[in-house]
């Protein structure tokens, strides 16, 4: 199920949100990372690709928090690696920070794979 259309809203307009995972040993990270919207669906890419701590707690353990100024969003997470996920989440990022220097790395081959759909927690 996706998030709702006040959590997608306020994602959408936010720059920068925390996201929080969980490691194997239950300690919980945060980290700075973009988020896009793109209609119903919401994505995430690590711009360190596979190798980022984030990434790789959010699949191994896709129960995660996104934060948001004082608002924290329970959600999950899902592999979006297929071509058509890929995109649009690369068309998102390209229209929402076109003007950071830094897109680029986002766009670079090896993060594409690390793309992955926020949905509502279970």
């Amino acid at each position: 199920m996706n998030l709702s259309a006040d959590e997608r809203d306020l994602l959408a307009r936010a720059e920068e949100v925390k996201i929080e995972t969980t490691a194997e040993s239950g300690e919980t990270h945060r980290t700075i990372i973009w988020v896009v919207v793109d209609g119903e669906d919401v994505y995430l890419r690590s711009v360190n690709g596979d190798g980022a701590r984030w990434y790789r707690e959010a699949v191994a353990r896709p129960e995660i928090g996104l934060e948001v100024g004082r608002t924290t969003i329970a959600a999950r997470v899902e592999p979006a690696a297929d071509p058509d996920s890929v995109a649009r989440c690369s068309a998102a990022l390209k229209a929402k920070y076109a003007a950071d220097p830094a897109l680029r790395l986002m766009l670079r081959p090896h993060t594409l794979p690390t793309t992955l759909r926020v949905l509502a927690s279970a």
